[in-house]
């Protein structure tokens, strides 16, 4: 069984919860045993634990993130150690990219990262579709890590150092699977609307701008209403092919809060085509679709901003074709 030693930003808590869920079935079939620093108990040197498990660990996993690389200690303490063990071969350091972040630049850019190509987690439709791929890669990892019953390396590349050796700490056993349930409040959840409306406006506009670059007959338009309001529009040989126009409701005279869609344009804003709700599974906030376009996305689909931002753009494009 491989061991594996989870470097991350409490930043970053959520991203981490939904790891440990693709990890689950690695764990439950045999293949690793994962530890992070929410296994500390209470009354261990937390710094000493930490150092023990980071030199028995056979796989590191970076979760790489603004909040990561500003991290002082998962920088500085975390990543460099475990740099030098991969380098010597005795564990195999694995960059998760989680959040867009200049991380190329890092002691670790030169390393096979995750999800493919470097692709952020939050950047793909779902955060399954990016973890699915962190776990694959953690099992072929684990493929390769020596059982305990094959000659390792040189002992010098499998033994602890002699600083942790001589602090030996007590492990009691108990589970890694500690999550609990969250509630997200009204606060929270209304933020990650706007957020979410924010980034799908950046999407449109810059979309419509690369559209436009790409096809010399195609001609676009784009224009705000004010910061809840947006319409885009597509002429191919100077006549109309598609129009959208895309609003959050916060409630108000809606009574029903999400980003609306609606392919007449904004019009007095009384029918919409589509809708995108903030909804959570209890330990992390998407975006749920109500499904009435069907189009790619179903309605139990738990959409990142990436998702729903590229759902509500094939919509749109659609009717370029």
């Amino acid at each position: 069984m491989a061991r594996v030693f989870v470097s991350y930003s409490h930043a970053d808590e959520a991203l981490h919860d939904e790891l440990e869920k693709h990890l689950a079935a690695l764990r439950r079939q045999g293949v690793v045993s994962v530890w992070h620093d929410r296994r500390i108990l209470p009354g261990e040197e937390w710094g000493v634990q930490i150092a023990s498990e980071l030199e028995a660990a056979d796989i590191v996993l970076l979760l790489v993130s603004a909040d990561f690389l500003s991290s002082d200690y998962c920088y500085e303490k975390e990543m460099r150690r475990a740099l030098e063990r991969h380098q010597q071969g005795s564990a195999c350091v694995i960059p998760v990219i989680l959040r867009p972040c200049d991380w190329q630049a890092a002691p670790f850019g030169k390393l096979m990262a995750v999800p493919k190509d470097g692709k952020p987690v939050t950047k793909h439709p779902t955060l399954d579709d990016g973890f699915v791929q962190v776990a694959q890669a953690v099992r072929q990892a684990a493929g390769a890590v020596p059982s305990s019953d094959t000659p390792a390396g040189p002992p010098s590349t499998r033994h602890h150092s002699a600083a942790i050796q001589a602090n030996p700490t007590r492990r009691s056993p108990r589970s890694s699977n500690l999550r609990v349930l969250k509630e997200f409040s009204d606060r929270e959840r209304d933020a990650f609307l706007t957020e979410a409306f924010e980034y799908l406006t950046r999407y449109f506009e810059n979309s419509l701008n690369e559209l436009e670059a790409r096809n010399e007959h195609v001609q676009t338009g784009f224009r705000t209403v004010d910061a809840n309001r947006f319409e885009a529009v597509a002429y191919v040989g100077g006549q109309e092919r598609s129009r959208c126009g895309i609003w959050v409701s916060l409630g108000g005279r809606w009574g029903t809060k999400g980003i609306f869609y609606s392919q007449s344009g904004l019009g007095d804003g009384n029918s919409y085509n589509e809708s995108v709700s903030v909804d959570n599974n209890g330990y992390a906030m998407h975006l749920k679709p109500l499904g009435f376009s069907h189009m790619g996305a179903q309605a139990d689909q738990e959409l990142t901003y990436e998702g729903a931002a590229e759902y509500y753009w094939t919509l749109f494009v659609e009717r370029l074709r």
